[in-house]
């Protein structure tokens, strides 16, 4: 297959999804969370070709963590993406929301990415909504859904298995709904994309990740591929066939401390705030 095959075939996938699963209607404004990797800058791309065929409007939202010498070049990636298409680009940064970066708090936790992951979606909703956004469209892709899906079931955490699938419905007036374009799309494919089109990418791993237990499932997992090509494809099939892609009910409140919607009275960016400042 040649390289303008790929590309076409691979962005046609991904609009028929959009179609298919409705994850985008007109008037939208779809913000999209930019990393500056290969994934969210292949969802920028394509929503970025998308917009006016189908009528909709597209921001990017960034957020800096503070991970010394890698982020910032992710955000040079992002940064010159949205200027190339016409994307306006909304920066954030933990440093900017609570005074301290994630450099200066990983040793806290665990793992660092506890902390990253739930602030980053904390702002990431905040900044949306602020914005009027409908939707964010994450960079969320095939291997991603997979890891999440194993790494709910070694957990026994039976709760995540609603958020399976493309599209995340509406559960609370101050959460913004969720897509995922690269739902059926691998990362090999996504990085493929990248270095065929002579995109501006930032193709790092995060130097942290390796400390989670998602990287020791992604490593499981491109092992059993390895050895047996389709793999995953046919546990996607499976989980497809097995699960019903159907949210449960689910009771938000308001945390008591920050507004922002929560499963509890305290949502948990508030209560690993109160952990960090504890502790520093």
């Amino acid at each position: 297959m040649g390289e303008v095959d790929f590309s076409q075939k691979l962005e046609e996938r991904i609009r028929e999804l959009i179609r298919d699963y409705k994850l985008i209607e007109e008037g939208e404004l779809v913000a999209v969370a930019l990393s500056g990797g290969k994934d969210s800058l292949l969802v920028l791309h394509v929503l970025a070709d998308l917009r006016d065929d189908l009528g909709f409007d597209i921001v990017a939202i960034t957020v800096d963590e503070g991970i010394k010498d890698y982020r910032e070049k992710a955000l040079e990636a992002a940064r010159y993406n949205t200027k190339l298409l016409g994307v306006e680009l909304v920066e954030k940064s933990f440093i900017e929301e609570f005074d301290f970066s994630l450099d200066d708090v990983y040793g806290i936790f665990k793992s660092p990415c506890i902390p990253c992951g739930v602030f980053r979606r904390h702002i990431l909703n905040r900044a949306a909504r602020s914005l009027g956004a409908d939707k964010i469209a994450t960079g969320h892709n095939m291997d991603d859904e997979i890891q999440s899906f194993m790494m709910s079931l070694v957990r026994g955490d039976t709760r995540k298995f609603s958020k399976f699938g493309p599209k995340l419905e509406m559960i609370h007036s101050k959460l913004i709904p969720r897509i995922k374009p690269l739902w059926n799309t691998s990362e090999e494919e996504t990085r493929t994309w990248a270095i065929l089109n002579n995109i501006r990418v930032h193709l790092e791993d995060c130097p942290y990740s390796s400390l989670s237990l998602r990287s020791r499932i992604k490593r499981f997992l491109n092992g059993v591929e390895s050895k047996r090509p389709g793999t995953k494809d046919l546990m996607m099939r499976s989980f497809i066939k097995t699960f019903k892609m159907e949210q449960e009910e689910v009771e938000l409140f308001e945390c008591e401390v920050c507004g922002e919607p929560a499963s509890m009275r305290t949502c948990k960016a508030c209560e690993l705030l109160s952990v960090i400042r504890g502790s520093l």
